[in-house]
């Protein structure tokens, strides 16, 4: 069935329009009324290209008691989101062709967006088997791995590059293994820790030596480095340095953008996540978007009794994909950002990095992947209104001014709020 959108708004055009879709894709935009089987009225709100969520942790397989493709992946729809990018550390980890195979069918019959897998590394013949699964790319969790170990790891990238349709992207989770260990390691001879140690365990400077890793070993490797998480002022600088001379690119958190390690002492280990919350001069910040910036949620959900375990046996990570949206577009109504970036930061950008040729752009012959944003919508956030199985986030309570109130998938409506 073909579908007519009309009374819309462009960020990049004056007036408003009608957008036609056939057969899942864009077929015509157009000032004048279009004709379709179905007519939707958009009231004047901005339809925008299909947001895309590069970071995901949906636990499926093996952790499904914290979240699973099917909830994931509705919470992603209720936050605007049509394509999600999940990560490979689930039970099994997805770094073999079975693993991969199997979780490939298991998004299949669970998710109500477009999804795509990130493969874990492992050894080169088990990364070529793989790649017959064209994962979308390798993660690197360099936080787990020795130097040496890193090593090897880039230099198998390369080969795979060569023997295969491999691209060349890798993303990297960026602490330096040795200085976390170390400072761990310190920090647990105190006769009593509090919550705010967790993120003097995992100091800036581990992030800023593994990036400055990541950066030379994707350089001497020709391999495309895209930087998870990034959460340190000095580690920007240096991201921003090596674009001038190697493909790069890198994407900030919700949480790391507006919030900094003084959180600990209101939410607990409730805000406990890796890379951890920095001190406030170290910290990026909603100034640091341009329309160059990538968001990813790092949408990692946990149960409450993972959450509530202490400093040390509680589990890292904050499910963000039903409210970074929001959050964004209350910074907009505030000044802070421009409209205009919201499309690049939010679609376009990781559609090119991650090479999601037909999505991240609103034009004919491009995939209705679209949403509908009411810039006027105010309210306050409740977690129990989430799709997400997480039953905690830092900005439950949080009032925004912006919304997302419908998400179109491939042509079909999959949240709607109008």
């Amino acid at each position: 069935m073909d579908l007519v959108l009309k009374n819309c708004k462009l960020v990049d055009k004056n007036g408003e329009h009608f957008i036609k879709i056939e057969d899942g894709q864009i077929t015509d935009i157009s000032k004048n009324p279009l004709e379709a089987s179905q007519t939707i009225d958009i009231k004047s709100n901005y339809v925008l290209p299909g947001f895309i969520d590069p970071h995901i942790h949906f636990r499926d397989p093996g952790l499904t008691q914290k979240e699973d493709f099917k909830t994931g992946s509705e919470a992603a729809a209720n936050g605007g989101f049509t394509t999600v990018i999940d990560m490979p550390n689930t039970l099994p980890k997805t770094n073999t062709y079975n693993a991969l195979k199997e979780k490939i069918k298991i998004a299949k019959g669970k998710s109500v967006v477009n999804f795509e897998l990130q493969a874990g590394t492992n050894c080169l013949e088990e990364m070529e088997r793989m790649m017959e699964l064209r994962p979308i790319s390798f993660k690197i969790f360099m936080d787990l791995e020795s130097d040496e170990s890193l090593e090897k790891i880039f230099h198998d990238l390369s080969l795979l590059k060569e023997k295969t349709a491999y691209n060349g992207l890798v993303a990297t989770h960026c602490e330096k293994k040795s200085i976390v260990e170390r400072e761990t390691a310190r920090l647990k001879e105190k006769s009593k820790n509090a919550a705010i140690d967790y993120t003097y365990a995992r100091p800036a400077v581990a992030e800023d030596e593994s990036v400055r890793q990541a950066i030379e070993l994707a350089r001497a490797n020709d391999l495309r480095l895209h930087i998870c998480h990034l959460s340190s002022r000095k580690s920007l600088s240096m991201a921003k340095s090596a674009s001038k001379s190697m493909p790069i690119s890198w994407e900030f958190t919700p949480h790391h953008l507006l919030l900094d390690n003084s959180s600990y002492n209101v939410y607990e280990t409730f805000i406990k996540t890796n890379p951890p919350l920095r001190e406030k001069q170290d910290s990026v910040r909603i100034s640091d978007l341009d329309e160059t910036s990538i968001i990813g949620t790092d949408h990692a959900p946990h149960t409450l009794e993972d959450k509530t375990k202490g400093t040390w046996a509680s589990s890292p990570g904050i499910p963000n994909l039903e409210t970074v949206v929001p959050l964004l577009l209350t910074e907009v109504n505030r000044g802070n950002i421009d409209l205009k970036i919201i499309p690049k930061i939010l679609s376009q950008n990781a559609a090119k990095v991650y090479g999601l040729e037909n999505k991240g752009e609103i034009a004919i012959g491009k995939d209705a992947d679209l949403t509908v944003i009411d810039l006027k919508q105010e309210g306050k956030f409740n977690i129990e209104e989430f799709k997400t199985k997480a039953e905690y986030s830092p900005f439950d309570g949080w009032e925004y001014q912006g919304l997302p109130v419908m998400t179109i998938v491939n042509g079909k409506i999959v949240m709607d709020k109008i």
